[in-house]
């Protein structure tokens, strides 16, 4: 298979008033189709970190930062296929006693993602439709139709029900709805996050973001969705799998810190 090279990597700037414990989650996770190459992180001044993996298997770092103005930065170099994520419309819905053990977390209500609040809606509009790929897509479909992308459109305490009652936020909650209405529907939906560049789509004039979607077990494994781009693409990079966002921030801190600025990085590398 044909690959493609891409720049990752992300900086952050802190301003702490004391000593403050954090947790990064920016690395990539490990993926036979994708090979990180040339990986370090740096910081300003030298701070010490230390890595581990949490209970998903997501890879992550733990440090302190001083008081004062600090800065982190993780950057690399990944090989990814120049192909888009694999696609079956005739992948199947698995009945609930038939769902692997692993997956059954992943149809129940979580901090963002609300099936029992939903469910009503997501009978209503999706029951009556045929089981399977074709029916997740079509929930994919209604929420990139009745969804406004718009940064600073929602917060931290926004959830799915609040996203669907004023149809505006970002992919973050493009991916909690589409996770809820799943749910509701008995399909393990998990959420999804890490770096998407624009690989052979039109490039997005905003600046480059983390991005979110979601993965939903058919048949005898997890399929890709994305409601916010709605269309299959190249280049997709996982960081990390939860149930929800609070499962895999981008950053925890055990304190109050001013984030001055962060900078993304997904881009073609130069042939």
């Amino acid at each position: 298979m044909e690959t493609r090279r891409l720049l990752i990597g992300c900086d952050f700037t802190y301003v702490a008033a004391i000593y403050t414990p954090v947790i990064f989650q920016v690395q990539p996770i490990d993926d036979p189709l994708v090979r990180i190459e040339g990986a370090q992180w740096a910081s300003e001044p030298s701070i010490a970190i230390r890595g581990y993996t949490d209970l998903y298997g997501n890879p992550c770092v733990r440090a302190v930062l001083p008081a004062g103005r600090s800065s982190f930065r993780f950057h690399a170099m990944a090989v990814v296929p120049d192909a888009t994520e694999d696609a079956d419309q005739g992948a199947k819905e698995c009945p609930p006693d038939d769902l692997p053990d692993e997956t059954l977390i992943y149809t129940l209500p979580s901090r963002y993602c609300l099936p029992d609040v939903l469910g009503d809606e997501a009978w209503s509009r999706f029951g009556g439709l045929a089981p399977g790929y074709g029916r997740v897509q079509a929930i994919c479909d209604h929420v990139n139709h009745h969804l406004t992308f718009q940064y600073g459109s929602t917060t931290a305490l926004s959830s799915a029900a609040d996203v669907n009652r004023n149809r505006i936020g970002v992919c973050r909650d493009f991916t909690h709805l589409a996770v809820s209405f799943c749910r509701a529907l008995n399909i393990p939906a998990r959420y999804v996050f890490g770096y998407l560049p624009d690989l052979d789509v039109p490039p997005d004039p905003a600046p480059m973001d983390f991005a979110a979607w979601m993965e939903v077990w058919l048949g005898d494994r997890w399929w890709t969705f994305d409601p916010r781009n709605n269309i299959r693409r190249k280049g997709r990079i996982v960081i990390g799998r939860g149930r929800d966002a609070s499962d895999v921030a981008m950053a925890t801190t055990f304190g109050g810190p001013l984030l001055e600025s962060m900078v993304v990085q997904a881009e073609e590398a130069a042939r």
